[in-house]
């Protein structure tokens, strides 16, 4: 295997002194059911594969990314009476990346982005908690919600559905089931209107929502949308690296004034 000199894991002491990385990326995934044909460890190996392509591109077009290994635990609290469903809880991830950002920080690293694979994790308060104790510039994204899905997927789901089955038969089709054996991604809705609604929220007890523990029928997916799904993907994941890498962190904000999107 040729060594990739983005992917820190692969590469030895004096690559790293002499790459002069200027972005580390962190992905983050989980480990839990997904349906009955797809691997507990979906989450891990989107995230893993998806930001090693968008930083193999942001590294073509001179953007020095070092993707670090892969966490493969992720929030899942109300997953727990599911067989082999791992939590760790916000409080726990939030000592473990401030771990990480303050191993960084000592060794020169100024950009750190969070590139999120599970939907159960949620780094912007993380984030809000740690910046101000660091020199880091702290950012996340959540890979699947970067190019919108309804161009490429007739049923999105939200959970081994049809866009995280056509991934992965892009990305790992060997670890992908047949689809007559998925379950159907049935999801019972909220009762309570504004649950159901979006305008109100709280976490859902999986096993009483899902019967497969899937949300969203997978059985359209194919490997050509997941193809061409991942190519936007990574290629809109890259070009946001490659301006990251190039941003001055003195000077991150336009003196034009303009409609803010982001709410804090």
């Amino acid at each position: 295997m040729t060594a990739r000199p983005w992917i820190l894991a692969e590469q030895p002491l004096p690559a790293v002194r002499a790459a002069g990385y200027q972005v580390a990326v962190l992905p983050w995934g989980a480990t839990e059911a997904h349906n009955l044909h797809l691997p507990y460890g979906t989450d891990t190996i989107e995230c893993d594969a998806l930001a090693a392509e968008s930083a193999r591109r942001a590294w073509q077009r001179g953007a020095r990314v070092a993707v670090l290994p892969t966490v493969p635990f992720g929030v899942n609290t109300m997953q727990l009476d599911i067989p082999f469903t791992l939590n760790m809880n916000p409080s726990t991830q939030l000592a473990l990346l401030g771990d990480l950002v303050a191993a960084l920080e000592g060794q020169g690293v100024r950009k750190l982005l969070v590139f999120n694979g599970h939907g159960g994790n949620d780094f912007k308060a993380i984030i809000r908690e740690l910046q101000p104790r660091t020199r880091i510039f702290l950012c996340t994204l959540n890979w699947w919600q970067v190019i919108g899905g309804a161009a490429y997927f007739t049923d999105l789901g939200d959970h081994a559905g049809e866009l995280e089955t056509s991934v992965m038969q892009q990305i790992a089709p060997a670890l992908v089931r047949p689809l007559d054996e998925a379950g159907a991604g049935r999801a019972r809705p909220w009762r309570i209107t504004a649950f159901r609604e979006g305008w109100a929220w709280a976490p859902r007890q999986w096993s009483k929502v899902t019967d497969d523990t899937g949300i969203g029928d997978p059985r359209a997916a194919t490997a050509d949308r997941g193809a061409r799904f991942t190519d936007a993907v990574c290629e809109r994941i890259a070009g946001f690296l490659v301006d990251l890498a190039a941003a001055d962190l003195n000077d991150l904000y336009d003196s034009t004034t303009g409609t803010q999107t982001n709410k804090g």
